[in-house]
Formats: structure tokens, C-alpha cells, sequence
């Protein structure tokens, strides 16, 4: 074991290594500037059970009920070797639908590393007939580790390239989804894009094959009729590629790391929280949503303008701390010189507030 490994371990605990899905490096994502997450999921730290140790458990996941909807609504797609999937991609993609698509399931429970060679098979295959593959495996390195991944269907060789496809439950009502929703699927069929074209790279084939352009499914109105979307993943791409490209280099984050710092879930909860403030978090509203550790973050920023969102903390110029904020509005502190600007537009904003709530016209 390297010495990096054995930092690692030690980090982490007793446990194995949380493994990541793409759901997981879609979250890497969201907040690349947060050194904490960086290194805990360097780590494979189990953050669920280090959330609930420490007293601030997770909130969010999907329901049993949404699960088995986006179940349902994938299977009744998938219905008849995939006939009516193959008419939204080709018409979506603008090219006639092809006769004779062949349909390969790369699923099941059979252990992984036969899945694996069977998608790495299937999907290099030098026939040039349109094909659709279901629920292939790839693999993606992960700050060291080999994370397996699978995406809901490739499309094989439709307009002479890869296509990454992703069923959704969430509905597209008057043409238009639930932002969040579509730009949540967005990075995650991004971390699939990658992952194909990684491999398709190390069989000796142009990874630009697969399209940036991903194709989205999801249920029209509140009905359960599929329709089809394009979905362009190039800046989700380019985003993930930096991230992961730090969590490569994991020696460079843990030289910012005390010795001796833990995140072992059985570890004392005091301890914990006392060592998870000496790494650097960079919270935001937003992460809520994304990261198991979020409500603990929060607690900690309540008296940081970051925890107000980034707008505020950027429209703020690095002024970080609310108290400061407010005694730069009430001009009771000099500012420095990288604050004036941020100074100045407080104390505007300050006057504004008191002559609105005197009554006085501006």
C-alpha cells in the first residue's frame, strides 16, 4: 500500500471505499471549488453515515414511489426490442428510422467484470448496422478507483455516431422540463459521454464519435407518452474533466489536510466536526440539494455570506463574513483596499433601505 493509500484508509476508517455511480461524480460537479468534498470523496468516506454521526443526516434521495415510476415509464420505453425508442431517437436525431436495429441487453446480475467485457465487446464492434445496447457497463477512474457505470441506452452507429441515452420520469409539460431536472440529467449523461469515449479511445477508435449531444426521454405532459429532447453536455463535460483531474491529484489535496485528520463514521462525533472544520468548504444553497454533508455546512456558514448563495457571496467581492458585510454598510469600518467597491455599493444600498423605510423619496 502507498503512502497516499494508507492516508487515505486512515481517513476514511475501517470501512471499504465508497464506490461512486454517476449520480454521485454528477454531484462532483456542482461545487468543484470545495476542498472537503474533494478530499472526503477522494477518500470513498461513506458520507451518508458520517452526516447522520455528526448529528446533520442528509435529506434528500428520491422516494420508492419515484423509483418505481421512472421503472415503469424505462420499461414501457424499452417495450418490444426498444422499437418505439428507436423511432424518438432517429426522428429526434433527423435521420430515417433504420430497419433491422439490432437490440443487445448488457444487463443482469452476472458479476462484473464479464458485463464489462461483454459492453467493451459489443459496443467496439466494427459492424456498421444501427444497434441499440441497454444498460451497457463502463468503467471511469475516479480519484484512483475504477467506478462502474451504467447508462439507461447507448445508440450505436445512428447518424454515423454514439448517441448517450437517458429515460427520466420527470415530465416535459408545453415543451419544456423542469430546469434543475434537465440540467441534473445533463451532467449525468456527461459522466456517461466521458466514459464511452475513454473506452472507445483505448480500443483504438475516435472517442469524438460519441456526440456531445445526448438524447433525453421523458414522459410528455403528465401522460405516460415518451417524447424525445437533444441535450448539449459539452460545458458539463468540460467542468468534469477539471474535477476529476483533481481528484487525480489527490496528493496535492492532501497536502492541505492535518496529519491525523479523520472522517471515520465511528469515530467520536466532537472529533469529527472538529476535524471536518480544518478543511476548507466552499457551501452554497445549491448543495442542498447534492451533498450528504450540506446541512453541517450550513450550520457552519450561517454568519458567511456564501451561505445566502454565490451571487451574493461574488456581488460581495470576497467579503465573507455577514458582520463584516453589515459594518462596512454602516460605514463603521474603513474597508480595505480590495473591499471599496463592495464598500461603496453597501453603503448606497444602506441609505436606499433607510430612506425606503423613512419614507423619504430618493
Amino acid at each position: 500500500m502507498t503512502d497516499t493509500a494508507r492516508r487515505l484508509a486512515e481517513i476514511r476508517g475501517d470501512g471499504p471505499p465508497k464506490r461512486h455511480n454517476a449520480r454521485t461524480i454528477a454531484a462532483l460537479t456542482g461545487n468543484p471549488g470545495c476542498s472537503r468534498r474533494a478530499v472526503l470523496d477522494s477518500a470513498g468516506v461513506d458520507k451518508p453515515k458520517l452526516a447522520e454521526r455528526i448529528g446533520f443526516p442528509a435529506r434528500f434521495g428520491q422516494s420508492r414511489f419515484a423509483i418505481g415510476r421512472g421503472n415503469a415509464f424505462e420499461a414501457q420505453v424499452k417495450a418490444d426490442g426498444g422499437a418505439e425508442l428507436l423511432r424518438l431517437v432517429a426522428e429526434r436525431l433527423g435521420v430515417p428510422v433504420p430497419a433491422g436495429a439490432s437490440w443487445t441487453d448488457l444487463g443482469g446480475a452476472d458479476d462484473l467484470p464479464d458485463r464489462q467485457e461483454r459492453s467493451r465487446a459489443a459496443l467496439t464492434a466494427t459492424d456498421d448496422g444501427a444497434a441499440l445496447f441497454d444498460h451497457p457497463l463502463l468503467g471511469l477512474a475516479v480519484a484512483g478507483q475504477r467506478v462502474h457505470l451504467e447508462p439507461d441506452l447507448v445508440a450505436a452507429r445512428l447518424a454515423g455516431r454514439y448517441h448517450v441515452v437517458e429515460i427520466k420520469s420527470f415530465p416535459v409539460v408545453d415543451g419544456q422540463a423542469d430546469a434543475a431536472k434537465v440540467s441534473a440529467a445533463a451532467v449525468q449523461a456527461a459522466v456517461y459521454v466521458l466514459a464511452l469515449r475513454e473506452l472507445l479511445a483505448a480500443e483504438g477508435h475516435d472517442p469524438e464519435s460519441v456526440s456531445h449531444e445526448v438524447v433525453l426521454v421523458c414522459p410528455r405532459d403528465f401522460t405516460n407518452q415518451p417524447v424525445a429532447s437533444l441535450v448539449d453536455v459539452r460545458k458539463q463535460l468540460l467542468v468534469l474533466r477539471r474535477q476529476l483531474d483533481r481528484m487525480a491529484r489527490v496528493d496535492d489535496l492532501l497536502a492541505e489536510v492535518q496529519a491525523g485528520f479523520t472522517a471515520d463514521p465511528s469515530a467520536d462525533p466532537a472529533t469529527l466536526a472538529a476535524a471536518l472544520s480544518q478543511v476548507p468548504a466552499r457551501y452554497a444553497p445549491e448543495c442542498l440539494a447534492a451533498c450528504e454533508l450540506a446541512y453541517f455546512c450550513r450550520h457552519e456558514a450561517r454568519a458567511q455570506t456564501g451561505a445566502m448563495g454565490r451571487p451574493v457571496r461574488e456581488a460581495l467581492g470576497g467579503v465573507a463574513d455577514v458582520a463584516e458585510v453589515l459594518a462596512l454598510a454602516a460605514g463603521e469600518r474603513a474597508p480595505e483596499p480590495a473591499q471599496a467597491e463592495a464598500a461603496a455599493l453597501l453603503r448606497a444600498a444602506a441609505r436606499l433601505r433607510a430612506e425606503a423605510l423613512a419614507g423619504t423619496p430618493a
